[in-house]
């Protein structure tokens, strides 16, 4: 019993040492709050929200954008139009802050333009909310590509099947990451929306979703 008590607290001082060497092994320019550097060109980017700087190679997040991961619908779009916006352009970066894992994260300009909220505007990333002055322009134009079916809304986000034959909808409650599924008939089956730029899925048995792992809706009688 000993043991295992002394055990779990030299694992939690492990953990609590790893996370302030991330803190202050972490690049000097995320450090502390909305800092600004000027003139850094853009080598590549790692996908539509991530760019990478050509003098370090380090990675910045757009800050209010959250794009489609790797694989998933809308992903190659977002990287393409990021990609077009940046690459080989002179930034200017501002409001650099660290994220939860250390990362730098940053208001991206070219000129003066703002590419976080372009990225936004054109629907293939959606908004991701945070707190700067910019905040409620870019959640405006959140919101004008969602009622434009723009980007990822127009292509990726659906209540109705492409396939009849395939209707289940497999849905995922993101903050627990918990899959569920919705056959047609289950209370919230029409109102749910299968969102495949955010990994959700369509169904055509369900043989075929629980074997992904989800189970069903206990909305589903």
């Amino acid at each position: 019993m000993v043991k295992r008590v002394f055990l779990s607290v030299v694992l939690g001082l492990s953990l609590v040492l790893n996370i302030l060497l991330l803190f202050f092994n972490m690049d000097s320019r995320f450090r502390g709050n909305d800092k600004t550097e000027s003139g850094t060109l853009i080598a590549g980017v790692i996908d539509g929200d991530t760019i990478v700087l050509a003098d370090n190679k380090t990675r910045v997040r757009l800050r209010y954008v959250d794009a489609p991961e790797k694989e998933l619908c809308g992903s190659k779009e977002a990287n393409e139009l990021l990609t077009k916006l940046t690459v080989g352009k002179k930034v200017r970066l501002e409001g650099i802050i660290p994220d939860q894992y250390g990362r730098g994260m940053a208001l991206v300009y070219v000129g003066d333009s703002l590419i976080n909220k372009e990225m936004v505007a054109s629907g293939w990333v959606r908004y991701h909310s945070d707190e700067t002055a910019e905040k409620e322009e870019i959640k405006k134009a959140g919101a004008d590509a969602r009622a434009a079916m723009m980007g990822v809304f127009g292509k990726c986000e659906s209540k109705i099947p492409k396939d009849p034959k395939c209707a289940i909808k497999g849905n995922i409650d993101f903050p627990i990451n918990k899959k569920t599924y919705h056959l047609p008939g289950c209370t919230q089956y029409e109102t749910a929306i299968v969102q495949e730029d955010k990994g959700e899925r369509w169904f055509c048995t369900e043989a075929e979703a629980k074997k992904a792992g989800y189970t069903k809706a206990k909305t589903c009688r």
